[in-house]
């Protein structure tokens, strides 16, 4: 066991072998035991296991070829909608539309995702968490025709695995876990948590085939710019908003 999180990877090559559904459920069973708030289960997800339906999906992830080449694209939401309807036909007046409500709604969902991811790479199946889900989550909403109340969070894609994936690089752990109090590291702490990570030879390339002088500016410059970042965060926003949260 200690080996398999030591070398879990993120798998974006599948191959043409079915994921049973009789299978995936009881996975999905599996994984609805991982913790959630007072016990209300403030999720749902949607499988996708049609190549019809992972084309349909496939623009809003920006035609990842991950998303086409799985078997199963599992789209997890915030769903209050549940939850709410059982109040009202319970005689109950329900107050969950608000930041508090969505934030609870959104723990239990990448809880409950990640237990899965756990379950399904243990049985030897790959996934991958697309990072596009909140990007394009109106036009996700869309495909999937999600009312109000339901927000997809995350997006894995799921098959079995074809040929082999590198482990990504981490931090050592001196870097992210503090006792007793936050350490607010000083710039020289700070430059030597990252000269592995610096040091490597695709970190290297990124720097070079972007022309950056540093591989932080290959984060700020071209993969997650402040731009694309405010565009984004509009746009999630404003659905989060159409969906029923009152989020000021």
């Amino acid at each position: 066991m200690q080996d398999y999180f030591n070398t879990r990877r993120s798998i974006r090559r599948y191959s043409d072998r079915p994921v049973d559904r009789h299978e995936l459920v009881e996975m999905l069973r599996e994984a609805s035991h991982a913790p959630t708030t007072g016990n209300m289960q403030l999720y749902s997800v949607v499988v996708t296991d049609s190549a019809e339906g992972r084309q349909a999906l496939s623009p809003a992830h920006f035609n990842q070829p991950a998303v086409t080449g799985c078997q199963v694209v599992l789209t997890f939401c915030a769903d209050f909608n549940r939850f709410v309807k059982w109040c009202e036909v319970s005689d109950a007046v329900p107050g969950y539309d608000n930041f508090q409500s969505w934030m609870t709604a959104v723990l239990d969902t990448v809880i409950f995702a990640q237990q899965f991811v756990t379950i399904a790479e243990m049985r030897g199946m790959g996934t991958c968490y697309m990072g596009t889900t909140t990007y394009n989550a109106p036009m996700i909403g869309g495909a999937l025709g999600l009312p109000e109340r339901v927000v997809p969070v995350v997006t894995v894609t799921l098959g079995w695995p074809e040929g082999e994936s590198e482990v990504s690089d981490r931090l050592e752990p001196s870097a992210f876990v503090h006792y007793d109090c936050y350490h607010n590291p000083s710039p020289e702490e700070v430059r030597a948590m990252y000269v592995e990570k610096e040091a490597r030879e695709d970190s290297r390339r990124f720097v070079a085939e972007n022309n950056k002088q540093s591989l932080a500016q290959v984060f700020t410059d071209v993969r997650y710019t402040r731009q694309a970042n405010e565009a984004f965060s509009k746009v999630y926003f404003d659905y989060i908003r159409e969906q029923g949260f009152s989020i000021p």
